[in-house]
């Protein structure tokens, strides 16, 4: 476990520093649209674009973190009302499902990033896989994250066990 610990760690720095530069880019490149639209009655075209694709960088990234952070939506209520037991096999079933969702997520949201590899975008002229692939290294990190979560779970479950 500690290879994916070191990993996730190496991930949410990467997560944090991408979610930094993503917010700056909208910071800066929303005024400056605003800016553009109303006041000097042109806009330029690449400012809506490189927002979208920011916020969609900064959406899946953030979504690491959040991940990491416990922010994950759950059903904390039914989980405390089961016994122990059953309530670990649930946790570990919710996991399991996570895991394989993400797993398609990466798979799937590679094929298509590489599907639009030789597509440019209207405005800014990059390859459409540097937005598309958002989803595939989002949902990598946080099946890793997951990852390391179920083991963290699994493992914690395992020593309750034996001094019971």
């Amino acid at each position: 476990m500690g290879i994916i610990t070191l990993v996730n760690r190496f991930f949410l720095k990467l997560a944090e520093a991408g979610v930094v530069v993503g917010m700056a880019i909208l910071a800066i490149v929303i005024p400056y649209e605003v800016l553009g639209r109303h006041v000097l009655g042109n806009m330029p075209p690449w400012s809506a674009e490189l927002t979208t694709f920011a916020l969609v960088w900064v959406s899946m990234l953030g979504a690491v973190i959040g991940l990491k952070k416990g922010y994950q939506i759950g059903i904390a209520f039914f989980l405390e009302k089961l016994p122990g037991p059953m309530a670990s096999i649930v946790r570990l079933l919710g996991f399991a499902i996570m895991l394989v969702f993400l797993g398609v997520m990466v798979f799937y949201g590679t094929d298509q990033a590489l599907y639009n590899l030789y597509q440019v975008s209207p405005a800014m002229r990059i390859p459409m896989a540097i937005p598309y692939a958002a989803i595939p290294v989002g949902c990598a990190m946080m099946f890793t994250v997951t990852l390391e979560e179920m083991l963290r779970s699994l493992f914690a479950g395992q020593r309750v066990g034996r001094k019971a």
